[in-house]
């Protein structure tokens, strides 16, 4: 008996222990204004959801439990304005004390690791916006006074210390927090509006840690999902910013690329003489560039055979990722890839800027053509070839 009591008595523990761990516990007390409840959003990648409110007491204390099997961000307020930000994981037991007339003016936070780093990001960023915003008005009142010519490159450098600063306060935060969603926050920050605090180029070194950890420790994490999509598109863009720069300085030549297809044989473009060519320029990463290839499908069925012939150059720097976009997209044309993505020397020297971009070479080899897309692109090869 005693035997199956202590089964009976483990066996329950070990339940209590797994909901638990499918739940965390919010409590919280404050001053200021009265409000009879307070409530909880779930923050996805581009919005929030409200998942759930609790009722304030008379003394000002609520408690709440969500359910959740994963780290996530929570707003937690009574406005869309007036709220301040959680990263909550399953099992814990989070206090908050409110002593702000507003939520996030002052409040401390214990028992969640992830929400006390968001804090500190949060009130860090907070005194650098009061300090900005301090001098936006000194700024105005000296441009009135007759010595503003002295002034100004006085407080031209206050404000650009400041958010030289906040950005090595996020840098060194990302660096101290690899593996904690909080680093994510860090990334996003914005001094307003239309200003990340991580605005050098070279920041996109720092999106590359954080993501490349964060896939490791939370692969199914909606928001490194987001991240990691959000990082090739910054890296493509990247590269076109350095496709742009370079061709701002190069004369126009013309190029004959002898390029590696993805089957490992060298093709030549020239070699093509006799067919009407479309030479084009892609990325797995860009959606529109994915997109017009669905096009170029349809295309090259109805006008292959009777000359027309697609070379396509990817200038990815993932030469795996290109492989397996020809592969299961089926891509039925001559494929092949810059042979060294850190010049991106074809793109250059035909000057493309954008993505997708393309030529097309009448039978001599000539261009006659250029950026030629969609609808345009049909009625130019039914024109050639016929329909």
């Amino acid at each position: 008996m005693i035997k199956n009591f202590s089964i009976l008595f483990l066996s329950a523990l070990m339940l209590m222990g797994c909901s638990q761990k499918q739940s965390f516990k919010l409590t919280g007390s404050f001053n200021g204004e009265e409000h009879k409840y307070i409530y909880i959003d779930r923050v996805d990648v581009n919005k929030s959801e409200r998942i759930d409110s609790a009722r304030i007491n008379k003394q000002g204390k609520f408690n709440i439990k969500i359910k959740s099997n994963e780290p996530d961000y929570y707003q937690l307020g009574f406005s869309s304005t007036g709220f301040i930000n959680l990263l909550a994981s399953p099992g814990e037991k989070i206090n908050l004390v409110f002593k702000g007339a507003n939520l996030y003016d002052d409040y401390q936070v214990s028992g969640s690791p992830g929400s006390r780093k968001v804090k500190m990001l949060d009130s860090t960023l907070v005194v650098t916006k009061k300090k900005l915003a301090s001098l936006r008005v000194e700024y105005e009142k000296a441009a009135k006074a007759p010595d503003f010519e002295n002034k100004e490159p006085i407080l031209d450098k206050a404000f650009s210390d400041l958010i030289v600063s906040q950005r090595k306060y996020n840098i060194a935060f990302i660096l101290e927090n690899t593996n904690s969603l909080a680093s994510i926050k860090a990334l996003y920050q914005k001094i307003n509006e239309d200003a990340y605090v991580l605005y050098d180029p070279r920041d996109l070194q720092f999106l590359k840690i954080v993501n490349d950890s964060l896939k490791v420790h939370y692969p199914n994490s909606r928001h490194v999902i987001a991240l990691n999509e959000y990082f090739q598109n910054e890296l493509n863009k990247f590269y076109l910013d350095q496709i742009t720069q370079e061709a701002m300085s190069m004369p126009a030549i013309k190029l004959d690329p002898t390029l590696t297809d993805n089957n490992g044989k060298k093709i030549v473009l020239s070699s093509l003489k006799g067919k009407y060519v479309l030479l084009s320029f892609w990325s797995v990463f860009s959606q529109d560039c994915v997109a017009e290839n669905l096009q170029f499908k349809e295309l090259y069925s109805q006008y292959n055979k009777k000359g027309f012939e697609i070379y396509q150059i990817n200038i990815d720097v993932d030469e795996t990722a290109w492989k397996n976009a020809v592969k299961y997209d089926e891509l039925p044309w001559i494929s092949v890839r810059e042979d060294s993505t850190s010049t991106i020397t074809n793109s250059v020297l035909f000057n493309v800027q954008t993505l997708p971009a393309n030529f097309l070479y009448d039978k001599n080899g000539e261009i006659i053509a250029k950026d030629i897309h969609g609808a345009a692109l049909k009625l130019k090869l039914e024109q050639l070839l016929g329909k």
